[in-house]
């Protein structure tokens, strides 16, 4: 299929709206100031392999970092539709422990055709000190370590997943309001590239993402 550039530049737009929009959500529904107010968070979307096709102008470390982290997290396990994974692992594609990061897959037609994420810095995630920031030795010092667990199953919350996490905080509250700001990102960013990959079918869809990845590339190249 030959996407012309009005077309490409149409798509472009509409994906990376999607992060934007996930982003707008996490601001105003976030309970800490570290997320609502100093917008220390990052929305994005990827293919179906875990590769980076937009994201919103949020926070670069996220997610340079996440770009080349989601390939391994993706391949590590089965996706089901109505799931959400949440982690924090540095090893598994984290950063530091207060930055967590949740992971929503989304299907059409039964296949699984992308990935939105977001990625938000808690204020307290069990570390020694107030801010899970400390002068540390071992990474448990920061606080509670989070391999990819499952947050959200079949669309339903996990409560022993959160509550497992809310307890080692000193506010289990905002936290449980960070989480569900973060959930609540994620439905926002799977309804409306949903909504997209509707309107293009899955095929249209993948056509585009390769089109806009290859003209990303021609233009590295030159610019290189």
């Amino acid at each position: 299929m030959n996407i012309d550039a009005v077309t490409l530049s149409v798509f472009s737009s509409r994906i990376a709206a999607v992060g934007d929009e996930m982003g707008a959500t996490l601001k105003r529904s976030a309970f800490s100031p570290n997320i609502r107010d100093r917008l220390d968070y990052s929305c994005a979307v990827f293919d179906a392999q875990g590769r980076l096709c937009a994201q919103a102008a949020h926070i670069p470390v996220h997610l340079g970092s996440m770009a080349y982290a989601m390939g391994a997290v993706v391949a590590g396990r089965s996706w089901h539709e109505g799931d959400m994974i949440v982690l924090n692992d540095p090893y598994l594609g984290g950063t530091h422990l207060p930055d967590v990061t949740v992971i929503a897959p989304i299907f059409s037609d039964a296949r699984l055709v992308a990935f939105v994420v977001n990625r938000a810095h808690h204020a307290d995630i069990g570390g020694e000190t107030p801010g899970s920031m400390p002068l540390s030795q071992r990474l448990e010092q920061e606080g509670i370590v989070i391999a990819p667990t499952l947050l959200v199953e079949n669309g339903r919350l996990i409560e022993k997943t959160l509550s497992m996490i809310a307890a080692r905080t000193g506010n289990a509250a905002i936290t449980r309001g960070d989480f569900a700001a973060q959930v609540s990102a994620n439905h926002v960013g799977a309804m409306r590239l949903g909504i997209l990959i509707g309107q293009l079918g899955i095929d249209g869809f993948n056509q585009r993402l390769d089109a806009l990845n290859d003209y990303a590339d021609r233009l590295a190249r030159d610019s290189l």
